[in-house]
């Protein structure tokens, strides 16, 4: 996730360094066979570039407004995550009073723990218990060998625990469903964050946004071929890499779980999750937060 940092330099170069060279070599190429091949070439008002600049940043405006809305919530449902695990745990606490019970809380909290961590990896196409299988008991694993979906594994697993529980009596109808409630915004959580990571943003769009950039620096390059070449070249250049910038920022934004710096942090935020669980159940070893010393944070 993207924090209060200035992006490295290196980075913004970095991420364009491509589509400025594509731009160097056109704006080159159009300016030294220009003069050779004026009586061919048609006149080519500024006004033309412009009004293509102007199109491209409405596209470009449009672009970048879907993948905020995209990434923002993506945000939105890792925020209810956070919520509803600090309130699942509490549920536990304050409806299972029996201290004989107070082991099952612990499995259960330590289950919900290892449900973010999974999801969260999994969401990034990443290995699902890579860093919650400590977690589980050797029970749990076994179960899970036989579920493609890991995190819904888990979150099973806790349901048919809340529910020999109700079955016991340890718990009443009304808490039942309370826990039911619960478990029920977990999987709303997780089913809508899996529909934004298999939902594609339309390849077209990017493609046709890169020609119209191209197009654009084609035909500003020719209405330039009075200036001279030192000039028209970082002049292509500069107004050329705002444009590319920015698509790149939105490219970046519409897909927040696909292991990009620039993803939803999932990863401190289920560290998080896990400060907090541990800490209402009262432990002493506490993992230490990410710290956020770069321009980045998972």
């Amino acid at each position: 996730m993207l924090v209060d940092k200035i992006p490295p330099f290196k980075y913004i170069l970095g991420d364009i360094k491509y589509e400025m060279g594509i731009v160097l070599v056109l704006g080159t190429v159009i300016h030294y066979m220009s003069e050779p091949l004026a009586s061919y070439l048609p006149v080519m008002p500024l006004t033309i570039a412009t009004f293509l600049g102007t199109a491209i940043s409405v596209l470009l405006s449009f672009k970048m407004s879907q993948s905020y809305d995209r990434w923002w919530e993506a945000r939105k449902i890792w925020g209810a995550i956070v919520n509803d695990s600090r309130s699942f745990v509490l549920q536990l606490q304050a409806f299972l009073q029996n201290p004989v019970l107070a082991p099952q809380i612990t499995t259960m909290a330590y289950r919900q723990i290892a449900w973010n961590y999974a999801l969260g990896q999994s969401l990034r196409g990443l290995h699902p218990l890579e860093n919650s299988a400590y977690l589980l008991s050797e029970a749990d694993l076994a179960m899970l060998q036989n579920h493609n979906n890991k995190p819904l594994g888990i979150l099973q697993q806790n349901v048919l625990q809340i529910s020999q529980l109700h079955k016991q009596g340890e718990i009443s109808d009304f808490t039942h469903v309370q826990f039911n409630n619960i478990f029920m915004r977990f999987s709303d959580s997780m089913g809508m964050a899996e529909r934004i990571n298999n939902t594609v943003f339309p390849t077209t769009y990017r493609l046709y946004l890169h020609f119209t950039i191209y197009l654009f620096v084609i035909t500003l390059s020719i209405g330039l071929n009075n200036v001279k070449v030192y000039f028209e070249l970082p002049l292509l250049l500069l107004i050329s890499m705002v444009f590319f910038l920015l698509e790149k920022t939105a490219y970046h934004l519409q897909d927040p779980f696909r292991n990009r710096p620039s993803d939803t942090n999932v990863t401190t935020i289920a560290r998080n999750i896990e400060i907090n669980i541990r800490q209402l159940l009262g432990e002493d070893q506490i993992p230490q937060a990410p710290e956020r010393d770069t321009f980045y944070s998972m």
